[in-house]
């Protein structure tokens, strides 16, 4: 892993242990993370990458709802990663065949995921791209495209286009939080042109889940 600066979960402006309370709270997390498991629908041997999985709740999803697919968290975050491994061994989910816990930014995929590159089933993202400047969302973007094997899919949920007033001005305490420059164009809808532009097919938007903070928006595309 480089070492390089990224976003705590909860933004700069709380701490990273009020992460899951905070989510659960404010976006609707079983609604969203439920349609995340159902979009991946893994399969008993294949293998899903959750990049930026943070303390390590979809990760955890995908596991039970597969206990033989193989499951890799990646995040660069100690911290989060710390608690994603509590969390397994709270759900026996911690021995030799839950999540795999991996340290590293979501544009060195490749290297974090070692022989694996290219082969990889399934990527999931969530609430991750909102959070990065445009250079590394596209980086992050060609990254999973790299890992994927031919018609291997990519499910992300993230702020998206916020098409109403009410969630303009609900998405203005994220950008409170993650700052208005690295939000705004997820809010302007940029995400489905910038997952294209790294090269995925079948680019669309699944579902919109309105919440206190925003639209969460789940997209779904395959590598070709």
């Amino acid at each position: 892993m480089t070492e390089r600066d990224f976003t705590p979960a909860l933004g700069r402006f709380a701490p990273t242990r009020l992460y899951d309370p905070v989510i659960a709270a404010l976006t609707r997390e079983g609604v969203w993370r439920r349609l995340v498991v159902t979009l991946i629908a893994p399969g008993p041997d294949d293998v899903v990458a959750d990049v930026g999985c943070g303390t390590g709740s979809l990760a955890l999803l995908l596991h039970a709802a597969q206990p033989r697919s193989r499951i890799i968290g990646v995040d660069p975050d100690r911290q989060v990663l710390a608690i994603a491994r509590r969390k397994a061994e709270a759900a026996d989910a911690g021995g030799g065949t839950g999540p795999e816990w991996r340290e590293g930014m979501g544009d060195t995929l490749p290297e974090v995921l070692g022989p694996l590159a290219g082969s990889v089933d399934a990527v999931a993202s969530s609430l991750v791209l909102h959070q990065c400047p445009m250079v590394m969302k596209r980086a992050v973007l060609a990254s999973m495209h790299e890992v994927l094997r031919p018609g291997g899919r990519l499910v992300i949920a993230d702020y998206g286009l916020q098409r109403t007033r009410p969630m303009r001005l609900a998405f203005r305490a994220v950008q409170f939080a993650d700052g208005r420059r690295d939000t705004q164009p997820n809010a302007d809808g940029v995400l489905p042109e910038l997952m294209t532009g790294a090269g995925f097919d079948e680019v669309r938007e699944a579902h919109v889940v309105p919440t206190a903070t925003g639209s969460i928006s789940l997209y779904t595309a395959r590598r070709a």
